[in-house]
């Protein structure tokens, strides 16, 4: 009999996921802070819980996918969290993207419970949570990640075990450099390509196969030129995951030159109100100092 699995979190990235194990046919449980989010869900055949320690009483397996380290802190060990719920043998794992230290910290919390940890952020945008196609990042034991596997390839394309926990969420923090840089990149190619006066939907086509191909330029760019600002991944999110890779770079006494200064070009778009749009909204940092938008025509 397969074991139940709970889900705490159903935002732009948590919806999907849990969706995914439901197709899957797990039998899930889930709950989010804004009851209204789980009603697609329980349409969908979804069983909902009023609290995390509701949800964590009727589990084997319990995934979280919050916005930030304290809103984790708060699921897992604030009133009516998981922790009151957990059973020994139980297992949490975390898909949000926190700090690599907190992390240890609550599994170590966790394992005097007798309660299994695995930190296993996601990357892939919302596309990637509908679609199962997540690629995701997996620190903890050998044992652990297996028995977490069934689930983790419900809803992801990749999944890597990168070492012990906290493994997951520093390599998380690398793949966010990666992310921030390239749409830093592709920013500044598109607004040099409109003021050369290229067609922008052709000058995608002939580099995104190319050397100079990203996932950012190939399904960003094309959302920049549309002058569509959904977010796959909201300003505001990417903004705390650069301070996070701030703060490990400074404990771990390394340079992230580029890194630091695509947040405050990210912090001159919030203080303009547009914390909420797509990661992608960075081109508007670039356009703002050259003076040109760079729209297809």
């Amino acid at each position: 009999m397969s074991e139940r699995v709970g889900f705490v979190g159903l935002g732009i990235m948590g919806a999907g996921m849990a969706a995914n194990l439901l197709r899957a046919g797990f039998d899930v449980v889930v709950h989010n802070r804004t009851a209204a989010r789980a009603e697609p869900l329980v349409a969908k055949g979804a069983q909902a819980a009023a609290s995390p320690r509701e949800l964590a009483e009727r589990c084997d397996v319990v995934f979280t996918c919050v916005s930030d380290t304290p809103d984790v802190e708060q699921v897992l060990f604030g009133p009516d969290g998981l922790a009151e719920g957990l059973r020994a043998g139980s297992l949490v794992v975390d898909a949000s993207t926190v700090s690599p230290q907190a992390t240890r910290e609550w599994a170590e919390r966790l394992a005097g419970s007798d309660v299994a940890f695995l930190d296993a952020p996601v990357s892939g945008g919302s596309e990637g949570a509908a679609k199962g196609t997540l690629s995701i990042m997996v620190g903890g034991e050998a044992a652990t990640v297996e028995r977490a596997r069934p689930f983790l390839d419900a809803m992801g394309a990749t999944i890597t075990h990168v070492g012990p926990v906290g493994a997951g969420q520093t390599c998380k923090l690398v793949n966010q450099i990666l992310v921030v840089v390239s749409m830093l990149g592709v920013a500044e190619a598109l607004v040099f390509a409109k003021a050369g006066g290229l067609d922008l939907d052709k000058t995608i086509a002939a580099v995104k196969g190319g050397a100079a191909g990203s996932w950012m330029l190939a399904n960003r760019g094309p959302q920049v030129i549309a002058d569509d600002w959904r977010p796959g991944f909201t300003i505001d999110l990417q903004q705390k995951d650069l301070r996070l890779v701030l703060e490990a770079a400074d404990e771990l006494g390394v340079p992230a030159i580029t890194t630091a200064t695509i947040s405050h070009l990210y912090r001159t778009l919030q203080r303009e109100g547009l914390g909420g749009e797509g990661n992608h909204a960075l081109v508007k940092a670039i356009e703002h100092l050259a003076g040109i938008q760079a729209r297809q025509d």
